[in-house]
């Protein structure tokens, strides 16, 4: 892992070479992980491979960071929808805007219909992920329980 180098050239003040030890960070981050020393680690099948206390904790993390995220975003996305048909609808009211609700509605209508159209051609696309996930899910419930929990807790905070 270390590796003592001698440097061409320097001397300290007594006239020997100056030694310098290089680490090989990645090699130690592979050998050394915190999470290994704090909750220990566990061998066995690759969805074993961590204890339960690391497998809920890093659920628990991604998961608050999954909802906070969501929270986050979701706020912003309402209250930019939310704040445009407002001024939508002063607009129309004032008399700047005039709209056309039966040309409006008859766009959603047809925009509804594309999709559903596309919707079935890309169901088996949508099942095959699914069945994935469940299973996912399945063999992986410590990690997926922590992750809702810590989802849940990042839609609170």
């Amino acid at each position: 892992m270390a590796e003592r180098h001698r440097v061409q050239g320097e001397e300290d003040a007594e006239g020997e070479e100056e030694v310098y030890e290089v680490v090989d960070l990645t090699e130690y981050a592979r050998n050394h992980q915190w999470w290994t020393r704090v909750f220990g680690s566990n061998s066995g099948p690759i969805a074993e491979k961590h204890s339960v206390a690391t497998q809920i904790m890093m659920g628990g993390v991604t998961g608050w960071c999954a909802g906070y995220l969501f929270q986050r975003v979701g706020k912003i996305a309402a209250t930019a929808v939310g704040g445009g048909f407002l001024l939508l609808q002063i607009a129309n009211h004032t008399g700047y805007v005039q709209v056309d609700w039966k040309k409006v509605e008859k766009d959603v209508n047809k925009a509804k219909r594309h999709l559903k159209k596309k919707a079935n051609t890309a169901a088996p696309e949508i099942n095959s992920f699914i069945e994935e996930a469940t299973e996912f899910v399945k063999r992986n419930v410590v990690l997926s329980s922590g992750f809702v929990g810590g989802f849940l807790l990042g839609l609170a905070s």
